[in-house]
């Protein structure tokens, strides 16, 4: 930069300052900026033509105004005047005002970037660069598509000088962040990628985050750029301190530019070339060998630049998830910083080894300093720390640790900063439910979760826990003892309320033998708590009682009792109203077979993605580590098959409420990710048959499922991607009632469905058929026969 003479000093810009800074109230200071202005707005006018020193310090009082706050609406055309000046402290006054004060749409562009096109054909290196910040400050589209295609040549041409080929990568960066579709790719992309083999590592710098930008959008255009890359990097991470003097930042060598050649390399998968791979690979090591030498410095600084370089390049060795020896190095790097006394490091080393528990190759290093991670999240002061230690432990879960990090995310939820406690929720429910090897634990761990933060758990969570204890006929009655244990206490959240009320509802009968949770006891615990309750879970509650009507005949009177009382049947709240009029109708008017096909126990659901993970991505956002999941897919499996069932029945209420809407049915459903049959005939029924008279065979393996139905009355008795069937049978001495359901698991109608009885002769007439059309929109429960067999 040319030195500043001392008669550019501009005295009276000076002197305008103090003034400006003496005033001793806001009104004296505005009182002298409109003085300033009224004398500089004459002086523009004047007939007097004013020199390039007076335009400057003229100018220059406009812009110290607007920095004060200040509109300014006058003084443009003045600045633009200053471009054309061989002066280089007016040309760049004049560069400065117009990149702070003229907008994109200004009249004056067009003079504006007619003084730049002349700068940039000049050659002077002074001028090009004030030329190209000042493209760059604005950055508005008119400057991208008048200058786009000229950068790229000045970037690549051979006598441009070094400080102008930074400027214009630079310059051209921010024209394709701002206009991409103005910055053409040609001949001068493969030009720009060996800038990456400049002698000045400023060049190489500022050409690496050019590089890496163009890349991420445009991989294959600088492919060549890897090789090229970890050459340079080779070269910098071998070299002494002392070999890059004017680039050594405490005791670092090109700190910055090795950053940005990692996260250059991090756009592209490993080196193919196995040459490359082995020096990138040896860089890789130099870089976590220097790591554990002693630092050179006391200062900050130095530990700061070192341990930059360190995390990128234990990003890159995550990227690759190639080299099993480097990602344990990694990690037991990452390790060391977790007890580290800066929080910042703390903080990068948990969320580091977050990513690094995805790895196959280093899940079991990860998860040896599960104790760090649990003492981490028990003293850590830092919040922000204390999420990423939950991640973290999210994380490394797996079924030889799940019981414990469930326990230990229980612990600290109690204590939790309430900014995420909701994410702790459901992280817990996921955990629980993807590594339960015990359903009963299962059960314990959400009443607890529940128990512990039932303000921050969603419908997701108290919707998935009733939907596998419907499926899983093994859980039942352990779920409604603990769930009427539980509802005991003086004081529960609403949503174990609602827990119990449906799961007491469909399974109270299992535990009814008990004398301390007989029917009316149960009936008794849960009305205790109906006048304490919103109206969503009061509706559920009414539910539960008409089941209880079914379930307990003995107690009828006394439901309807409650039923027919004036607080139900004269409720303000329509919803409970209708619900208790037509419950109460319902119960009186009904014979006990119509009652016990109407309110029947819920069959299983089929299987869908889990919303609650569903939930937690959408409340992580992309690329957190709530994706690990994806990856791990493969290396642990999923005792519940990590999906969600959605309904095959709904509630008896006739009118849809939010509480009632346990079955997910106003979600639209999710088409099961199952593979394909090979063919239609591996379906129990031909349902797309054209006859309704031809049976399909029965599927491979659809005979053993017969077999369980010696011992039980209820199941499913085939399933595929398409068609859930299940059946379910009564008997009453010498009369048999069945019941088969179909269920609908795709997103699409099934046209003219409809089942049809084939039996023997002699059966015939001893079968009333119910047969009836079905609608398979969403989900259908059919009643297809009504069977009087005699002995």
């Amino acid at each position: 930069m040319p030195a500043v003479s001392k008669g550019d000093g501009m005295r009276g810009l000076a002197v305008f300052i103090s003034d400006i800074r003496n005033c001793k109230s806001k009104e004296a200071e505005i009182k002298r900026i409109n003085k300033e202005l009224a004398n500089i707005r004459s002086k523009f006018k004047g007939d007097k033509a004013l020199d390039g020193y007076s335009k400057k310090k003229y100018v220059c009082k406009l812009l110290f105004i607007f920095l004060l706050g200040h509109d300014i609406d006058f003084g443009h055309m003045e600045a633009v005047n200053l471009l054309s000046s061989n002066r280089y402290t007016e040309k760049q006054i004049g560069y400065l005002f117009i990149s702070v004060l003229v907008n994109s749409n200004s009249e004056l562009i067009r003079l504006i970037n007619n003084a730049i096109k002349n700068d940039l054909a000049s050659r002077n290196p002074t001028f090009m660069g004030l030329a190209l910040h000042c493209i760059a400050n604005v950055g508005s589209r008119e400057m991208a598509e008048a200058f786009a295609g000229e950068i790229p040549k000045i970037l690549v041409a051979g006598d441009t000088m070094d400080s102008v080929k930074q400027s214009a990568a630079l310059c051209l960066l921010r024209l394709y962040r701002t206009s991409p579709d103005f910055v053409p790719m040609g001949d001068w992309t493969s030009r720009v990628v060996h800038l990456l083999n400049d002698q000045h590592l400023g060049v190489v710098t500022a050409a690496t985050s050019l590089i890496t930008t163009l890349a991420q959008k445009n991989p294959e255009e600088f492919k060549t750029s890897v090789s090229l890359a970890v050459s340079r990097l080779s070269r910098i991470v071998t070299s002494a301190s002392t070999d890059l003097q004017d680039y050594t930042y405490y005791f670092v060598p090109a700190p910055w530019l090795s950053v940005k050649l990692l996260r250059l390399l991090q756009c592209y998968p490993p080196p193919e070339d196995a040459a490359v791979r082995g020096r990138l690979t040896e860089c890789l090591e130099t870089i976590l060998n220097k790591a554990q030498e002693p630092p050179k410095s006391k200062k900050v600084q130095h530990s700061n630049a070192k341990n930059a370089v360190l995390f990128e390049a234990i990003s890159l060795i995550i990227h690759h998830d190639s080299e099993p020896n480097l990602l344990v190095r990694a990690c037991n790097q990452l390790g060391q910083f977790l007890q580290h006394r800066e929080t910042n490091l703390r903080y990068l080393a948990l969320e580091s080894m977050c990513t690094l528990a995805s790895s196959e190759f280093s899940h079991e290093a990860v998860k040896t300093h599960i104790e760090t991670v649990i003492n981490a999240l028990k003293t850590e002061r830092d919040v922000s720390v204390r999420q990423r230690a939950v991640d973290l432990l999210y994380a490394m879960c797996d079924r030889s640790n799940a019981q414990q990090i469930v326990a230990e995310m229980l612990n600290y939820l109690e204590t939790a900063d309430y900014s995420i406690r909701e994410e702790i929720v459901l992280k817990v429910a996921i955990l629980a439910e993807k590594y339960a090897v015990d359903y009963t634990w299962y059960v314990d761990t959400i009443l607890n979760l529940i128990r512990i933060a039932g303000d921050y758990v969603s419908e997701e969570v108290w919707y998935r826990v009733i939907q596998i204890v419907i499926n899983r006929d093994d859980v039942q009655g352990y779920a409604a003892k603990t769930v009427f244990e539980a509802l005991q206490a003086p004081a529960c959240h609403e949503n174990l309320v609602k827990v119990g009320g449906y799961i007491l509802g469909e399974f109270g009968n299992l535990i009814a033998g008990d004398p301390r949770s007989s029917p009316l006891i149960q009936f008794n615990l849960l009305h205790s708590k109906f006048h304490l309750c919103s109206v969503p879970t009061r509706a559920l509650l009414l539910s539960t009682y008409i089941k209880f009507v079914n379930l307990f005949p003995e107690i009828k009177t006394t439901i309807q009792d409650v039923l027919r009382s004036d607080s139900q049947l004269k409720n303000a709240d329509v919803e409970l109203q209708q619900r208790a009029v037509e419950y109460l109708r319902l119960s009186t008017i009904a014979s006990t077979d119509i009652l016990a096909t109407v309110l029947e126990e819920m069959p299983p659901f089929p299987e869908r993605e889990s919303s609650i993970l569903a939930k937690l991505k959408k409340k992580k956002g992309p690329g957190t580590v709530t994706d690990l999941e994806d990856i791990k897919k493969e290396r642990n499996s999923d005792m519940n098959g990590g999906t969600e069932s959605t309904p095959v029945n709904a509630s008896t209420a006739s009118t849809p409420s939010p509480s009632a809407d346990l079955l997910g049915l106003g979600a639209a459903p999710v088409t099961s990710s199952a593979p394909p049959p090979s063919s239609t005939g591996s379906l129990l029924v031909d349902v797309f048959s054209d006859s309704a008279s031809v049976v399909a065979p029965l599927a491979p393996g659809s005979e053993d499922n017969f077999a369980r139905f010696v011992c039980k009355n209820n199941g499913v008795l085939f399933e595929n991607q398409l068609l859930q069937i299940g059946l379910k049978s009564e008997f009453r001495q010498n009369l048999g009632r069945m019941f088969i359901f179909y269920g609908n698991k795709t997103s699409t109608q099934f046209l003219n469905f409809t089942p049809t009885l084939i039996c023997s002769d002699e059966l015939k007439s001893n079968i009333l058929d119910l047969t009836e059309p079905l609608d398979m929109q969403i989900a259908v429960y059919a009643l297809i026969t009504v069977c009087q067999m005699h002995k």
